[in-house]
């Protein structure tokens, strides 16, 4: 299989298939909604929280980190995350405008 060819596209749709991405799997969302809950949280929370391994669990809040949509800070020997609010308002906003286009033509199929 190729490359994914990213630069084919324009920076607007790379940009909204990464934040998409930030939907592409349950454990995400859950973790995304226990933040929104809470504000903040400890790794080790969210493993019993969510119910997967704690590598699991890092492994998908590395990829909402680089997705830019959450932050961290180190406390101690652990991370306390957060939704980054300023990222996570352009995302919806670039969300948004995507998911509000209207569909024109009521004949097609």
């Amino acid at each position: 299989m190729g490359l994914a060819k990213t630069e084919m596209f324009s920076d607007q749709q790379n940009e909204i298939a990464l934040f998409a991405k930030a939907f592409g799997h349950p454990a995400r969302v859950a973790i995304l909604q226990h933040l929104f809950k809470i504000n903040t949280c400890v790794c080790g929370d969210l493993v019993n929280e969510i119910g997967l391994a704690q590598p699991t669990i890092s492994q998908h809040l590395k990829e909402l980190k680089h997705l830019g949509l959450i932050k961290g800070n180190v406390e101690g020997t652990s991370v306390c995350y957060c939704i980054d609010t300023e990222n996570w308002s352009k995302m919806k906003q670039v969300m948004h405008t995507f998911l509000d286009q209207d569909i024109n033509n009521t004949e097609c199929c």
